[in-house]
């Protein structure tokens, strides 16, 4: 294990159900595997990183999440090739997924960053992105 690498993400979530069916799905097309779960969260995890769902308490979800609040604005996760992002995207639209910047879709990141951007059920950007 290299000193630095990122060890876990917990995200705190209005709808766990909703959270696992968006992120499972999305989370196993990528190489992660389920690896905890409890009856307040779920966690999936691809090597010595894991990322965690756990369901906000009642008195926690006003106001709702916005990524330009304070806090996270959005995960990245590498793609294998652009070929990947084009079929990940697909499947993202076969699922009714939102898609960010459509309009400028594979390069909204700039000409030579190929991704496609989308929101996870609490509106969390998500982007996945082609090696250069």
């Amino acid at each position: 294990m290299q000193q630095g690498l990122l060890h876990h993400i917990e995200l705190n979530v209005s709808n766990l159900k909703q959270t696992i069916e968006f992120w499972g799905w999305f989370l196993e097309e990528i190489g992660y595997r389920p690896f905890q779960r409890w009856e307040s969260g779920q966690s999936w995890k691809l090597g010595d990183t894991y990322i965690v769902f756990v369901q906000a308490e009642e008195r926690f979800l006003q106001p709702p999440y916005h990524r330009r609040r304070v806090g996270l604005n959005h995960l990245a996760f590498h793609a294998s090739s652009r070929a990947h992002v084009d079929a990940m995207t697909k499947k993202l639209k076969e699922r009714e997924v939102n898609i960010l910047y459509t309009d400028k879709y594979p390069f909204a990141g700039g000409d030579d960053y190929y991704a496609v951007y989308f929101e996870d059920p609490d509106r969390i950007k998500v982007e996945l992105v082609a090696p250069k």
